[in-house]
């Protein structure tokens, strides 16, 4: 089973550490894409422009001085720069040593700047959106979009796609056709006086936790109904809707958090 999470717009900067080396990241066929966005990156971050263009708030410049200097900075554990409400419930440094195993292999987080991550890479802090457009380079889901289909295809080998990116980075590869027998996205649903929506706390929260209880439990469901199933018997309310050419949506329902 591949795990595809998306990153976090929060991160924590390393105060120390190796610089970062592209060729030591998984997911080797990313690395020219890679480099490519990493320098168009740090050329867009030395514009006079630099914030607006990349959304930063003019109280946060100091990003700018991180996506500057990204070939040299201290780099820690992808699992340890991701913060935020999903990776708080996730907790993949308390995960049993199993879980860690595990999670060595399903995971991968999607990234603006480096494509795939595993939990393991090693990796600087950054900022770049999903959704950002670099000077010289255009949109960057353009720009992942012809190389990670390979990667994730490589990484799944013949195990079960289980997406629980959000939108915008779900833009950066749809799983196609022939894989849609062993996708399954996931949506998670807040219900409250009999009344069903999606709010973005809920849906982070539950995201890390159900992926948590899956890697602890170590089950490897090889279709999207199995994968329902394990959900249920690991106390999830899920909801299975029909089979798509794009996979098969779990919508899992929650009261609280």
């Amino acid at each position: 089973m591949l795990i595809l999470l998306p990153p976090s717009e929060g991160k924590s900067a390393p105060t120390r550490g190796k610089p970062l080396d592209l060729d030591r990241l998984g997911h080797p066929s990313l690395t020219t894409t890679r480099r490519t966005v990493l320098d168009a990156l740090a050329s867009a971050s030395e514009r006079a422009d630099a914030a607006d263009l990349l959304g930063i708030g003019h109280t946060q410049l100091d990003l700018l001085e991180r996506n500057r200097t990204l070939a040299t900075a201290p780099t820690a554990r992808a699992d340890r720069i991701y913060t935020g409400v999903l990776y708080d419930a996730l907790d993949l440094g308390a995960l049993s040593p199993g879980g860690r195993r595990r999670a060595g292999h399903r995971v991968a987080i999607t990234s603006a700047l480096f494509g795939l991550v595993r939990p393991g890479d090693r990796i600087p802090a950054y900022r770049l959106s999903g959704d950002a457009t670099l000077p010289g380079l255009g949109p960057v889901a353009g720009a992942w979009r012809v190389v990670l289909g390979e990667a994730v295809r490589a990484a799944l080998g013949t195990g079960l796609l289980m997406d629980l990116r959000s939108t915008t980075y779900a833009a950066f590869w749809r799983a196609p056709a022939d894989l849609a027998r062993r996708t399954a996205t996931v949506r998670v649903l807040h219900e409250a006086d009999g009344t069903r929506s999606v709010v973005s706390h809920f849906n982070k929260a539950t995201k890390g936790r159900i992926v948590r209880s899956l890697l602890e439990d170590g089950g490897d469901p090889r279709t999207p109904a199995a994968l329902a199933r394990l959900l249920a018997d690991l106390g999830w309310h899920v909801e299975t809707g029909p089979a798509t050419a794009q996979g098969t949506r779990l919508d899992v329902v929650v009261s609280q958090v």
